[in-house]
Protein backbone atom coordinates (compact mmCIF):
# COMPACT_ATOMS: atom_id res chain seq x y z
CA UNK A 1 0.00 0.00 0.00
CA UNK A 2 1.26 3.31 -0.60
CA UNK A 3 1.19 6.24 1.92
CA UNK A 4 -1.34 8.66 1.08
CA UNK A 5 -1.49 11.92 3.46
CA UNK A 6 -2.80 15.86 3.33
CA UNK A 7 -0.86 17.43 5.64
CA UNK A 8 -1.69 21.26 5.17
CA UNK A 9 0.06 23.96 7.01
CA UNK A 10 0.26 27.52 7.66
CA UNK A 11 3.74 28.14 8.57
CA UNK A 12 5.07 31.71 9.54
CA UNK A 13 8.09 33.78 10.70
CA UNK A 14 9.92 36.58 11.02
CA UNK A 15 13.58 38.11 10.57
CA UNK A 16 15.27 38.41 13.43
CA UNK A 17 14.38 40.74 15.64
CA UNK A 18 11.35 41.56 13.45
CA UNK A 19 13.71 43.79 11.41
CA UNK A 20 11.99 45.32 8.25
CA UNK A 21 14.33 44.43 6.09
CA UNK A 22 12.19 42.54 3.28
CA UNK A 23 11.98 45.29 0.90
CA UNK A 24 9.07 44.51 -1.50
CA UNK A 25 10.99 44.85 -5.11
CA UNK A 26 13.13 41.46 -3.92
CA UNK A 27 9.97 39.71 -2.45
CA UNK A 28 9.39 37.87 -5.44
CA UNK A 29 12.90 36.42 -5.84
CA UNK A 30 12.98 35.20 -2.24
CA UNK A 31 9.29 33.74 -2.84
CA UNK A 32 11.03 31.68 -5.99
CA UNK A 33 13.77 30.71 -4.25
CA UNK A 34 11.66 29.10 -0.94
CA UNK A 35 9.03 27.42 -3.62
CA UNK A 36 12.53 25.87 -4.69
CA UNK A 37 13.47 24.72 -1.67
CA UNK A 38 9.83 23.03 -1.24
CA UNK A 39 9.95 22.08 -4.30
CA UNK A 40 13.10 19.68 -3.57
CA UNK A 41 11.48 18.49 -0.42
CA UNK A 42 8.50 17.05 -2.63
CA UNK A 43 6.25 19.66 -0.46
CA UNK A 44 3.25 21.48 -2.71
CA UNK A 45 3.61 24.88 -2.13
CA UNK A 46 0.23 26.20 -2.34
CA UNK A 47 1.02 30.38 -1.78
CA UNK A 48 3.55 32.50 -0.11
CA UNK A 49 3.79 36.26 0.70
CA UNK A 50 4.56 38.07 3.53
CA UNK A 51 5.49 41.53 4.50
CA UNK A 52 8.85 43.32 5.04
CA UNK A 53 8.98 41.75 8.74
CA UNK A 54 8.07 38.30 7.96
CA UNK A 55 6.88 35.68 5.43
CA UNK A 56 3.39 33.01 5.63
CA UNK A 57 4.00 29.94 3.86
CA UNK A 58 0.63 27.50 2.44
CA UNK A 59 2.27 23.94 2.17
CA UNK A 60 1.29 20.15 1.73
CA UNK A 61 4.12 18.47 4.18
CA UNK A 62 5.33 16.05 2.24
CA UNK A 63 5.35 12.48 4.72
CA UNK A 64 8.76 11.84 4.46
CA UNK A 65 9.36 15.18 5.43
CA UNK A 66 10.00 16.39 9.36
CA UNK A 67 8.38 20.37 10.05
CA UNK A 68 11.43 21.05 11.72
CA UNK A 69 13.61 20.18 9.46
CA UNK A 70 11.72 21.55 6.57
CA UNK A 71 11.52 24.98 8.55
CA UNK A 72 15.75 24.54 9.45
CA UNK A 73 16.40 24.33 4.98
CA UNK A 74 13.98 26.68 3.88
CA UNK A 75 15.76 29.56 6.77
CA UNK A 76 18.63 28.34 6.16
CA UNK A 77 18.74 27.78 2.00
CA UNK A 78 16.64 31.26 1.71
CA UNK A 79 19.51 33.12 4.68
CA UNK A 80 22.56 31.57 1.96
CA UNK A 81 20.68 32.91 -1.12
CA UNK A 82 19.78 36.42 0.69
CA UNK A 83 22.82 37.01 1.19
CA UNK A 84 24.91 35.54 -1.76
CA UNK A 85 22.82 38.02 -3.79
CA UNK A 86 22.53 40.85 -1.37
CA UNK A 87 18.80 40.89 -1.90
CA UNK A 88 17.99 42.84 1.24
CA UNK A 89 20.95 45.09 2.86
CA UNK A 90 19.37 45.05 6.21
CA UNK A 91 18.91 41.75 6.35
CA UNK A 92 20.66 39.84 9.41
CA UNK A 93 18.84 36.32 9.83
CA UNK A 94 15.47 34.68 10.95
CA UNK A 95 13.57 34.55 14.13
CA UNK A 96 15.05 31.39 15.46
CA UNK A 97 11.39 30.02 16.32
CA UNK A 98 8.44 29.58 13.88
CA UNK A 99 4.32 29.07 14.44
CA UNK A 100 2.86 26.65 12.33
CA UNK A 101 -0.90 25.69 12.04
CA UNK A 102 -2.35 22.82 10.63
CA UNK A 103 -5.57 23.25 8.86
CA UNK A 104 -8.13 21.09 7.23
CA UNK A 105 -7.61 21.04 3.15
CA UNK A 106 -11.73 22.70 3.08
CA UNK A 107 -9.88 25.65 4.32
CA UNK A 108 -7.41 25.96 1.80
CA UNK A 109 -9.03 28.24 -0.36
CA UNK A 110 -9.75 30.57 2.92
CA UNK A 111 -5.91 30.77 3.87
CA UNK A 112 -5.08 31.21 0.10
CA UNK A 113 -6.79 34.09 0.24
CA UNK A 114 -5.74 35.12 3.45
CA UNK A 115 -2.01 34.50 2.72
CA UNK A 116 -2.55 36.66 -0.78
CA UNK A 117 -4.00 39.47 1.39
CA UNK A 118 -1.19 40.24 3.53
CA UNK A 119 -0.21 43.48 2.41
CA UNK A 120 -3.99 44.72 3.44
CA UNK A 121 -4.12 42.77 6.50
CA UNK A 122 -0.89 44.90 7.85
CA UNK A 123 -2.05 48.44 7.17
CA UNK A 124 -4.87 47.21 9.98
CA UNK A 125 -2.47 44.37 12.30
CA UNK A 126 0.97 44.02 12.95
CA UNK A 127 2.84 40.87 12.87
CA UNK A 128 2.39 40.43 17.07
CA UNK A 129 -0.88 40.75 16.61
CA UNK A 130 -1.35 38.47 13.84
CA UNK A 131 0.27 36.01 15.84
CA UNK A 132 -1.54 36.35 19.16
CA UNK A 133 -4.49 35.67 16.84
CA UNK A 134 -3.26 32.95 15.32
CA UNK A 135 -1.72 31.09 18.66
CA UNK A 136 -5.12 31.76 20.37
CA UNK A 137 -6.96 30.20 17.59
CA UNK A 138 -5.16 27.13 17.74
CA UNK A 139 -5.51 27.17 21.30
CA UNK A 140 -2.06 27.11 21.81
CA UNK A 141 -0.66 28.58 24.95
CA UNK A 142 2.05 31.03 25.07
CA UNK A 143 3.96 33.90 26.90
CA UNK A 144 3.79 36.69 25.45
CA UNK A 145 7.22 38.15 26.74
CA UNK A 146 8.62 35.57 24.09
CA UNK A 147 6.59 36.90 20.95
CA UNK A 148 9.88 38.78 19.80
Amino acid sequence: MSTNTQILYHIVFSTKNRVPALNEQNQAILFKDIWGILNNKKCHLYRINGVEDHIHIITHLHPSIALSSLIKSIKLGSSHFIKKYQLFPNFTGWQSGYGAFTYSINEKENLIQYVKNQKDHHRRCTYKEELIMLLNEHSINFDERYLL
